[in-house]
C-alpha cells in the first residue's frame, strides 16, 4: 500500500471557526474551504475541520468531536503558552508543566471543545528513557 496522506478530521459546529483559529495560532494554511468542510496544511502537517452533522458522516456518527486530543509539538511551549494564555483567545484546561515521561506542555480548549495539547519534547526521567524506540 502507498499511503499518500494521513490526517485527522475534527468534527465540530463551526469548521470555520475552528480553521480560522489554527491559522491565525499555529500558521496553518488553508487548501480546500467549503462552509462544510476546511482542510489545512502546515508543512507536512494537515488537519480539517467538518460540519458535525454533514451529510458524509454516517447516521449515528453525527456529532462533534469528544474524547479527541490535538497534539502540536512546538520548540517552545513555554512561550507558547504566554502567547495563546494572553490572547484570551482559549480556554487553558491544564497549565504549563514538565512530565517525568519527556514532555513540556500545557493543554486548552479549543474552538468547537477540542482539547489541543502543546508539546515541547524533553529529556525524560531515567525510568522513562529506555521506553522510547532509537
Amino acid at each position: 500500500m502507498a499511503l499518500t496522506a494521513f490526517y485527522p478530521v475534527v468534527q465540530t459546529a463551526e469548521p470555520r471557526e475552528a480553521a480560522d483559529f489554527f491559522i491565525r495560532s499555529f500558521g496553518f494554511e488553508e487548501t480546500f474551504g467549503a462552509d462544510w468542510y476546511v482542510s489545512l496544511r502546515h508543512g507536512p502537517h494537515e488537519v480539517a475541520f467538518l460540519q458535525a452533522d454533514h451529510p458524509t458522516i454516517p447516521a449515528g456518527h453525527r456529532g462533534t468531536a469528544s474524547g479527541l486530543l490535538l497534539n502540536v509539538e512546538v520548540d517552545d511551549a513555554a512561550g507558547e503558552y504566554r502567547r495563546l494564555a494572553e490572547s484570551a483567545e482559549v480556554e487553558m484546561r491544564l497549565d504549563l508543566r514538565d512530565e517525568p515521561f519527556g514532555q513540556r506542555h500545557f493543554i486548552f480548549e479549543g474552538p468547537g471543545g477540542v482539547l489541543v495539547d502543546v508539546i515541547e519534547e524533553i529529556p525524560p526521567a531515567p525510568e522513562y528513557a529506555a521506553a522510547f524506540a532509537s
